[in-house]
């Protein structure tokens, strides 16, 4: 038997990350140095004692409960200098990370409080990724696109989806509607949709996370998502019996069938309640049967994680080897929102060869 993939291996790999938040991805040390310069306050101002409330936190079993800890991320991104020096850092952090293509998201609604307008979080937070996508030489480490996020709660989808067509030549790559789930369906947001499916523009839907297949049936049937954000609960759909044999309903069947991206988040998934355990996440039996499934990070602060550590965790729990880890790598670039042909070149230019390289080695 082949020996399996250590961590630090797994690092030197490319990767791809479909589902990231930006403001779930700061460094405790640059949240205690914005946090002073704006006034905001935070629970500690230990870096280290910082980091670990947020971690505690998050491990609380509760979405909501998980959710209040961006209070204190997005309170101190509220200028064009904290917006662009936490993207760049972001950049920077997930390319140090081996990964060759990211698409982050961020709710451009949540950073006005101190007077920016929407294009303003917009402009301020793609020159971040610009700044900090430069390696030393100048050339981009990594490829950053942006997904404009609507909250579910609120009442500004159209906005959002009008301002992500705005900028789609010059960086956002797609739309994205998050919050919680419960009592706020997609389907209050449909005319944003329906927009953005007239313009031709990409959007993936968190659905299917803290809430049941009702939330994926809406998303993907009233809405037209390419995508489903966490779609964790889609295995309520999936019946299997005695002898590990999978009957599919025909929610999962058509997600099987249609090729629809799910963009999973196991650390979070287990920290939120959605998984018991890294060990009994969906993703085992959802790999097993050829969903189209991808490997992300979610909220890299609060999970205290990075794509390399969420592959090993999965090494760890099932075993996978370099082709299951170039399986999610490649499911990713393919459901990427970037072009067919731009997503080709990394697979077949960047991806495939790095991963035969790392299997030689092994």
């Amino acid at each position: 038997m082949s020996r399996l993939p250590t961590l630090e291996e797994i690092r030197a790999v490319p990767k791809v990350l479909l589902h990231d938040h930006l403001d779930g991805g700061l460094r405790p040390s640059t949240i205690v140095d914005l946090a002073r310069d704006c006034g905001h306050t935070l629970p500690t101002t230990d870096v280290d004692g910082l980091a670990s409330w947020f971690r505690e936190v998050s491990d609380s079993g509760s979405l909501e409960r998980y959710l209040e800890t961006f209070t204190h991320t997005v309170g101190v991104m509220q200028s064009r200098e904290a917006l662009e020096r936490v993207a760049a850092e972001c950049a920077q952090d997930l390319a140090d990370d081996g990964v060759v293509y990211a698409e982050v998201r961020y709710a451009p609604e949540l950073h006005t409080s101190s007077g920016l307008s929407l294009d303003e979080v917009v402009q301020a937070v793609l020159e971040g990724f610009r700044v900090g996508s430069a390696g030393p030489d100048g050339r981009p480490r990594i490829r950053v696109g942006t997904l404009l996020t609507a909250m579910r709660h609120q009442a500004r989808s159209m906005e959002i989806a009008e301002l992500a067509v705005r900028y789609r030549d010059v960086g956002v790559v797609g739309f994205d509607i998050a919050g919680a789930e419960a009592g706020y369906p997609p389907t209050r947001h449909l005319d944003a949709f329906e927009y953005l499916q007239r313009e031709n523009a990409h959007f993936t839907i968190h659905a299917g996370e803290a809430f049941g297949l009702p939330s994926i049936w809406q998303a993907i049937q009233w809405c037209g998502a390419d995508r489903l954000g966490h779609g964790v609960r889609i295995i309520d759909d999936v019946a299997v019996s005695g002898d590990g044999e999978a009957k599919l309903g025909r929610l999962a069947a058509y997600v099987r069938d249609k090729r629809i991206p799910l963009e999973m988040c196991p650390a979070s998934n287990v920290q939120t309640g959605a998984a018991a355990s890294i060990a009994e996440h969906p993703i085992g039996l959802l790999r097993r049967l050829h969903f189209r499934v991808t490997v992300n990070t979610d909220n890299r602060l609060m999970s205290d994680t990075s794509v390399s550590r969420e592959f090993a965790s999965l090494v760890d729990a099932f075993g996978y080897d370099w082709d299951d880890l170039q399986w999610f790598t490649v499911n990713a670039m393919k459901s990427a929102f970037i072009p067919f042909d731009e997503r080709l070149a990394l697979i077949n230019d960047v991806i495939k060869p790095g991963f035969a390289q790392m299997a030689r080695r092994g």
